[in-house]
Parts: C-alpha cells; structure tokens; sequence
C-alpha cells in the first residue's frame, strides 16, 4: 500500500476520533480559539442542530465551534498541539463535506514533525468568514453558546493522546468569547 500523500492537522473534535496511523504533531503560527458558529434555527440538508437535553427544545443560539487562526502579533511563537490524521482523496472529500463552517488550506510547511513522507501536503481547517460572521453576531445578540459535550469530546481527544496534549491544548486556545455559555445539547443529525 502506498504511502498517504494527504494528512489533515486535526486541532479539534477531529483529534477526538482514534485513527490509525495518526500521530501527535504541532502547526506553528497559529492560535486556536472559539472562532466560527452555526445558526441552530436553520435545517440543512445533511447537516444537524441541537436540542437542549434539560428541556428537548430546540434554542434560539449560535453553536460556537473551534477554530484556526494565524498569529495577528507575527513573532512565530504561536503554536498548537494537534494531531496529523492520514486521508486519501475520498476521506479528503468528506471531510470538505462535513467541515462547512471551514475552508481548506494548506499547512504543510507550518506542522512538525514533518509528513512521514516530503512529499505528503498537509491540510487544515480554518473558519471561513460567514461562519465567522455568525460567531460575531451570536457574541453581540447574547445567543452564543458552546456545546459542553462537544468540549468533553474535544479534552478526551487530546487526554486520550497521553503526556501533557491536554494540557498543551487548553494552553494553546483562547477562552470562549465573552458571553458565551456552555449549554448540554444533543446533536441531532439531519439526512
């Protein structure tokens, strides 16, 4: 079997998942943070929203997810912890599917320990602007909210990966804005 030449730097809930061949990498020049959200009042096909577990209503918020950011001050001391997953073209295509708050962007030089392989690209995932956009105006109505199973599934990501990732992760991203709640919601997943 050839060797992969696409890895994906997975900073978030996609370090949360066990992957075979994955191993614990670091992309410089970056900062994690609470930075994109969805609107929980729209349906997309194939997409989801949540419910309150306390109550089964669907809330009227923005769900804040992590987020990808280059260094505003450019000393190059930004760093975050993450995980390089291997993906073929197919993986790759799904993952653009399912990370639609995101745009794809090419990382390679910036992640260490290199790709197993010089010639393998390295992706990442950073917010794209409406979903930027959304974060803000959630931040400024007072509706933004965090999942709190999604945090814990993001923290057993990176405890799961031994040594301090976890406390390097909580080190290397920003608190949530101010304002936003952690709420427990269930993920509803829309066909």
């Amino acid at each position: 079997m050839p060797p992969p030449s696409d890895w994906v730097f997975a900073y978030g809930s996609l370090a949360a998942e066990p992957v075979r061949g994955a191993y614990p990498a670091v992309l410089a020049g970056h900062r994690r943070r609470w930075g994109v959200a969805m609107d929980n009042r729209c349906d997309l096909p194939g997409y989801k929203w949540y419910r309150a577990r306390a109550s089964g209503e669907r809330p009227d918020v923005y769900v804040a997810f992590l987020d990808l950011v280059a260094d505003a001050d450019g000393v190059g001391e930004a760093a975050v912890n993450g995980l390089c997953l291997p993906v073929d073209a197919t993986a790759l295509a799904l993952l653009d599917a399912r990370e639609r708050n995101y745009e794809r962007i090419d990382v390679s030089a910036l992640v260490t320990p290199e790709a197993t392989w010089k010639r393998a690209r390295v992706w990442a995932y950073a917010g794209r602007s409406d979903a930027r956009e959304r974060l803000a105006r959630g931040v400024r109505e007072g509706r933004a909210v965090v999942s709190q199973e999604y945090v814990d599934d993001v923290e057993h990501g990176f405890r799961r990966l031994g040594g301090d990732q976890l406390a390097r992760y909580r080190a290397t991203t920003d608190p949530l804005p101010p304002g936003c709640e952690r709420l427990s919601l269930e993920r509803i997943d829309l066909r």
